[in-house]
């Protein structure tokens, strides 16, 4: 038996992949299969499952295209109702895999379909749980994004997945490794630990909605309580999970068509695209065309597009480094962003070539910003998440988190300059680009974010742990 974690850093993801006596099982897979397909034809095993833990508000799953591709069945808990043949399993249901067995133990909460994948070895005994988003490290997974499907109320389903818990995993031997789906860094989740595998003994311990006291009114307060409202896109993935989606090799296909420098304008103005930029923010900032927006591929791409544009039918148009194209493509894809008309052939470098209208963004280092600034007179805005912000920052700064801008923006009085910044620079930039695209030029963006300004002399708040703040 062999079991292996393929883990997706940008998006928190973690899909398995299982093998046992010449076949295979593989749990939430990622959009793109080929991978996969070549990790079995490289072990010579036969793909005889795809299980899904539940319908992902956060990726477009490739159980589709990888069911069609091999021709393995997909695996869903009760009450799941996908638009597509698949197997629905009942509630304690096994699948063997070679000398091993694969249980579906129903844990409805996060969803209503949500199931937990009991995997039982040669010898019968439990030896792994494959949580989905119903245990995570650290965590649960939260109760209000099925809300509106389940015709319940978020304290409803935290108390259906408080029973899931106490029922079907607590009562496992603590020996039990865990496997879920997402780590840090996930919007399933509130603090997930940065850790990606456990044991139920271990979460017993330290998983704060697993403590032994807890009550159900506890666990309801507790797990509801500071929820940030999801990213729009989730929606739109659960309807691809449960629809059905095209091809990744179709997107792939249309995501890389060059676009000449010529002809870009006019496709951009014929089809409604957005430019996406996904080069590095300093580069950007130096130069790019009008009306960009910049989401770096080196940070969390897809999940910033996902928040940010939120339409995953938005048409888009990609401005990449050389050489980057096909994996900007392949993040798009995998939070359902499907409508992608191409790439500019030559990336900026050939438009900066070409003589047409380039833009910059107004950036400053630290130093200067240390100059410039006035503490009570000048106007800062940090769009860091709200627990970093009540962690530190700079005195009299504003609070204005970039997963809002959307809503903050309108407060913006385009006569005031204030100055922009984030942790690090990466999501400072991609405020600055959406700014400037909607005609603001009063700011200055600074370069190097908070993690500079803490190591300046400008007076900043008493530092918190964010743990405390969450």
């Amino acid at each position: 038996m062999q079991i292996e974690q393929i883990y997706t850093g940008c998006l928190a993801q973690g899909a398995y992949y299982i093998t046992s006596n010449g076949e295979a099982a593989i749990i939430d897979p990622l959009r793109e299969i080929k991978p996969y397909l070549d990790r079995l034809e490289r072990d010579n095993v036969k793909l005889k499952y795809i299980f899904e833990t539940h319908f992902h508000a956060d990726f477009v799953s490739g159980h589709v295209d990888l069911s069609n591709s091999t021709g393995a069945p997909i695996v869903y808990g009760p009450t799941a109702n996908p638009e597509f043949e698949a197997i629905i399993a009942k509630d304690g249901q096994e699948f063997k895999i070679g000398n091993i067995k694969i249980k579906a133990l129903h844990t409805p909460g996060h969803t209503m379909e949500s199931t937990t994948y009991l995997l039982l070895d040669e010898n019968g005994k439990e030896h792994a749980i494959f949580s989905g988003d119903t245990l995570f490290i650290g965590d649960v997974g939260r109760p209000d994004l099925a809300q509106k499907a389940a015709h319940m109320t978020q304290e409803q389903l935290a108390g259906i997945l408080f029973n899931s818990l106490r029922t079907k995993i607590m009562t496992l031997p603590d020996d039990v490794i865990v496997y879920p789906a997402h780590g840090a860094g996930s919007a399933c989740g509130k603090n997930m630990s940065k850790e990606t595998v456990s044991t139920i003994g271990n979460q017993k311990m330290t998983n704060y909605a697993l403590r032994a006291d807890m009550t159900e009114a506890e666990f309801i307060k507790e797990v509801t309580e500071g929820l940030l409202p999801p990213p729009p896109y989730f929606g739109m993935n659960v309807a691809m999970n449960k629809q059905g989606y095209e091809s990744f090799d179709s997107v792939l296909h249309n995501g890389m068509k060059a676009i000449p420098v010529n002809d870009f304008e006019a496709v951009v103005e014929e089809t409604g695209a957005l430019i996406l930029d996904t080069r590095k923010n300093g580069d950007f900032a130096k130069g790019f065309i009008p009306q960009s927006i910049n989401i770096g591929i080196e940070g969390d791409f897809a999940p910033w597009v996902g928040a940010l544009v939120a339409d995953v039918k938005q048409p888009i148009i990609l401005v990449t480094e050389a050489g980057q194209e096909e994996e900007s493509v392949t993040r798009l894809s995998r939070v359902g962003f499907d409508k992608l008309i191409g790439h500019l052939e030559g990336g900026f470098n050939a438009w900066k070539k070409s003589g047409k209208e380039i833009d910059t963004v107004h950036r400053i280092t630290v130093e200067e910003f240390a100059k410039q600034v006035k503490i009570g007179e000048s106007k800062v805005i940090d769009i860091r998440k709200e627990s970093e912000y009540c962690a530190e920052h700079v005195e009299e700064a504003y609070s204005k988190p970039l997963a809002s801008i959307n809503e903050w923006i309108k407060d913006i009085n385009p006569k005031e300059p204030f100055f922009l910044h984030c942790a690090g620079g990466y999501r400072s930039m991609i405020a600055a680009s959406i700014l400037q695209a909607r005609g603001f030029r009063n700011f200055t963006e600074i370069e190097g974010g908070f993690n500079a300004i803490a190591k300046t002399e400008l007076p900043k708040t008493d530092f918190v742990c964010q743990s405390k703040v969450l």
